[in-house]
């Protein structure tokens, strides 16, 4: 799409801290990026795309395919050298909104060296990818908590460097990347890695708006823009030439705005009072505050600004555990911030900006308590919470212990404590999503070997491509000189790391399991071993089996937190349907096999054994079934007490599985058996 074609930054309804958090990072790229936490459906892809016509020009040198500063250009810059870049070797063009698709290459973020040539012409061929195309500009991703580990590690490396490094068998080639990092991500669909996650500056969280009218105009501008897009844009390009032109004079007051130390003590007691983890945050919430000063035409930050940019750049770097929902309190903000005496009656904090400029009471940067106005057709008045509404956690307690759907005996018990669980793996070697769980074939790791190239060569196994041309040297007329090559004997280096799995969960919720008030234990074994899948980039998935019949509680997902959710409101009682359990397990990993074929399945079974509904020949045939597909199956096996019937280790067998004793499912547990094996030896 055109510029003159894209959505209207400034016809954009509500969303003011989106809005706003955006606006920031266009005044000061140095505050990180944002990172966009939302439901799907409610826009956020259109506002970060909407974003890039309101930033300034840009100059580059001309011809320089890494963006060059012609007042200072990179020395190390695979195009130049560009020394003493004269006025007629620049050029202006827009800033760059460069999008990185989930499903890039290496190759295609970091760009890549023509191998072939490189060996037999002894030229350095590199072609720039997506980290040079967004030098000095905006690398947006959607769906970035999709992104695969070994892209992450690429834009880890990049964000904190600033520069990307391309290494391909000794040939080495260094180019600047500092770009302002936008991501989009629907929660739902897993969460983030943490050491990416605390690389974006600021977190929004956003939610379709509930108010009918609001709703109305969203969807009328909507409709009016699919109608005629070039005149929808027209109708708001005076109001987007004033917030781009109020962006721009924000960056020139940026440098003359003061973070005073009585702002700075608040940022820090603020940052102190949450509990976060290093410095980063604070010199994010101060860099924020700086910006928001700029943007409202403040000559010192305020404590609004403070606030502001704490509610922004706070809410991701406060969580523990990926079963911790992002957020701040804000009761708790303001308390650290009257601790940090915050209340100063000469602050200036409340200055209307207006559309003619920084007074005016219509302004991007007006609206009382010093943030942004509400764009034409926002009814509010004020910004949201930065943290999004508030989720109902739905907890044991609130949930009643008896009657409801499945009877009277249901019960729902809290989830004991989580523990390290021993690694649960599929054997042999697979092909698919990289992770931490299973042996695989991926495109990052140790170097395993060398085969024939598929394709476009990635990365060169050099000693193999070697001992493939050595014996055609004499044939070839080399005499002397250099190794004679053809691209018949390249080959390319075939590496083995970890993949993610779908870990399918199939839990026995009935009364046998309640009765003996297991059920505390095993949410706890359960919930452990949802967070190792967090930690080892797997898809989970989770069926409970009560009563007469098996339901999935929780479809495949890469949301562990949906997954705990799910757990801990699971209730227990009735008979145990264990072939219903099995049954409706293979039919779901038959269907998400032919959905994503290359993600292997690993079947947790929570059992104890008995199936007191459909009988033991069902049980037998289900087992079977699973035992046909070949998942690999491991029976967490739950009976306790004196006597032991030993009905997991018989299901095991049937399914050609594993069995594990829910005492033993830790790791600290297994390693005490080895131990006491060996000391037994």
């Amino acid at each position: 799409m055109s510029t003159a074609a894209r959505y209207p930054f400034s016809a954009i309804v509500g969303m003011a801290d989106l809005k706003l958090a955006l606006l920031v990072n266009a005044v000061s790229p140095a505050v990180g990026g944002v990172l966009v936490r939302g439901e799907k459906g409610t826009a956020k892809s259109t506002v970060v795309r909407a974003l890039a016509s309101l930033l300034p020009d840009v100059e580059v040198v001309a011809g320089c395919r890494f963006s060059c500063d012609p007042a200072a250009p990179d020395p190390d810059c695979p195009d130049g050298p560009h020394p003493g870049a004269a006025a007629h070797q620049a050029q202006t063009r827009p800033t760059r909104l460069v999008e990185l698709p989930v499903g890039a290459s290496e190759d295609r973020l970091a760009g890549s060296l023509d191998i072939e040539r490189a060996l037999t012409e002894g030229v350095t061929a590199f072609e720039p990818g997506l980290l040079a195309a967004a030098h000095r500009g905006v690398l947006y991703v959607d769906e970035v908590n999709l992104l695969h580990d070994h892209l992450v590690d690429l834009l880890l490396d990049a964000a904190a460097m600033g520069t990307s490094h391309v290494e391909r068998e000794g040939v080495s080639v260094r180019h600047a990347a500092r770009f302002l990092l936008v991501g989009t991500m629907n929660p739902e669909e897993g969460e983030l890695r943490p050491q990416l996650l605390d690389r974006f500056g600021l977190t929004v969280e956003v939610a379709a708006t509930r108010e009918p009218a609001e709703r109305a105009e969203v969807v009328r501008r909507r409709l009016a823009f699919d109608a005629d897009p070039a005149g929808f844009a027209a109708a708001y390009a005076d109001e987007e030439a004033r917030l781009a032109a109020h962006i721009r004079a924000a960056r020139r007051r940026l440098p003359r705005v003061v973070l005073t130390d009585a702002a700075l003590r608040q940022i820090t007691a603020v940052c102190a009072a949450f509990d976060v983890d290093g410095l980063r945050a604070d010199l994010v919430t101060a860099r924020a505050a700086m910006a928001l000063a700029a943007w409202r035409d403040h000559p010192e930050v305020t404590s609004d600004d403070v606030r502001d940019a704490a509610r922004l750049a706070l809410p991701h770097r406060r969580r523990r555990d990926p079963f911790d929902a992002p957020g701040l309190d804000e009761d708790r903000l303001d308390e650290a911030l009257e601790q940090a005496g915050a209340d100063d009656p000469s602050d200036p904090g409340d200055g209307p900006e207006g559309p003619d400029g920084p007074d005016g009471p219509d302004g991007p940067g007006g609206g009382g308590g010093g943030g942004p106005a509400p764009q034409p057709g926002d009814p509010d008045a004020a910004p949201p919470a930065a943290s999004g509404p508030e989720r109902p956690q739905t907890t044991p307690e609130d949930t009643p212990q008896e009657g409801g759907p499945g009877g009277s005996g249901e019960t729902a018990a809290d989830p004991g404590e989580t523990y390290r669980p021993r690694l649960l793996s599929v054997p042999g070697l697979g092909s698919g999503a990289p992770g931490r769980r299973s042996r695989a074939e991926t495109p990052s790791g140790r170097t395993s070997g060398a085969r024939l190239p598929r394709g476009r060569i990635g990365a060169l196994h050099l000693p193999a491509t070697l001992r493939a041309a050595a014996p055609r040297q004499r044939d070839r007329g080399r005499s002397t000189g250099g190794l004679v090559l053809a691209r018949s004997d390249l080959r390319e280096a075939v590496r083995e790391g970890r993949e993610g799995n779908l870990v399918l969960f199939c839990v026995d919720a009935s009364g046998s399991m309640a009765a003996r008030q297991r059920m505390r234990a095993v949410k706890g074994a359960v919930l452990s071993l949802l967070l190792d899948a967090y930690q080892r980039r797997d898809k989970v998935g989770l069926v409970t089996f009560r009563g007469r019949e098996a339901e999935v509680a929780l479809p495949p997902t890469s949301s562990v937190e949906a997954g705990a959710r799910r757990l801990r409101e699971l209730r227990t009682g009735g008979r145990t349907p264990l072939a219903a359990g099995l049954t409706r397990s293979a039919e779901l990993l038959r269907v998400e096999r032919l959905r994503d074929p290359r993600r292997r399945p690993l079947l947790v079974v929570v059992t104890d054994g008995r199936a007191t509904h459909g009988g033991t020949d069902a049980v037998l045939r289900a087992g079977a079934r699973i035992r046909s597909t070949g998942v690999e199956t491991v029976v967490v096996d739950c009976e306790d007490g004196p006597v032991r019937l030993g009905g997991a280790a018989r299901l095991a067998a049937v399914t050609g599985g594993s069995a594990v004793r829910l005492a033993e499912l830790g790791a600290d547990a297994l390693s005490g058996l080895v131990r006491h094996a060996r000391r037994a030896a």
